[in-house]
C-alpha cells in the first residue's frame, strides 16, 4: 500500500526534479514552473506524491479533470524517482483507489506511448482496457513523431476487480 500526500507548492522543486530524470526525457513532457503552479492552483488538477516510511516523497503523479462533470478523471503523468522498485504499481494502484473512493469519478484514463509495453503491461494488469490509439498524436522532446494509446477504468470494472483482491 503506498501513503499518499496531497501536494503543494513547495513540494514543486522535487515535481521539477523527478520530471528531469534521464529516464522521464522520452516519456514526460518538461513542464515550466509556472504552468505548475498554474495547475496546482487549478482546482481541475490534483497534485500527489507517494511517500516512503520515512516521509521522504519517491513519486508524483498529477490527476485532471477533478471538475469535469461526466466523471471522467485522468493520469496526467506519473514518475517515480527510481523506477523498477514497485513503488509505481502500488502508487498507482492508490490514485486510482483514492479517485473512485473519494469523487464521483466514473472513468479513470489515461494514454501511454505505444512503444511503452511496460507501462502498457502495467495498466493492463491493473484492469484498464485499452480504448484505442491516437497515430503520431505527438512530438517528443527528440523531434518524433509518437503515438498514444488510450486506457482506462470504468468504477464498476474497479468494484469488480477491488471485490476479487
Amino acid at each position: 500500500t503506498a501513503r499518499l500526500r496531497r501536494a503543494a507548492a513547495a513540494d514543486l522543486p522535487f515535481v521539477l526534479a523527478t520530471e528531469g530524470l534521464p529516464h522521464n526525457a522520452l516519456r514526460i513532457s518538461q513542464w515550466p514552473r509556472e504552468r505548475h503552479e498554474a495547475c496546482l492552483a487549478d482546482p481541475d488538477y490534483a497534485y500527489w506524491l507517494v511517500l516512503d516510511e520515512a516521509g521522504t516523497p519517491r513519486g508524483y503523479a498529477i490527476l485532471r479533470g477533478l471538475t469535469d462533470r461526466s466523471g471522467n478523471i485522468a493520469l496526467q503523468r506519473i514518475s517515480v524517482a527510481a523506477p523498477g522498485q514497485g513503488t509505481g504499481r502500488a502508487f498507482l494502484a492508490a490514485l486510482i483507489d483514492h479517485a473512485f473512493m473519494e469523487t464521483p469519478c466514473h472513468r479513470f484514463w489515461l494514454d501511454v506511448f505505444t512503444d511503452n509495453p511496460v507501462a502498457r503491461a502495467l495498466y493492463r494488469s491493473m484492469g484498464m482496457t485499452e480504448e484505442g490509439v491516437m497515430r503520431e498524436s505527438v512530438v517528443r522532446a527528440d523531434g518524433k513523431r509518437a503515438s498514444l494509446a488510450v486506457m482506462s477504468i470504468l468504477r464498476p470494472e474497479w468494484q469488480t476487480g477491488r471485490a476479487g483482491r
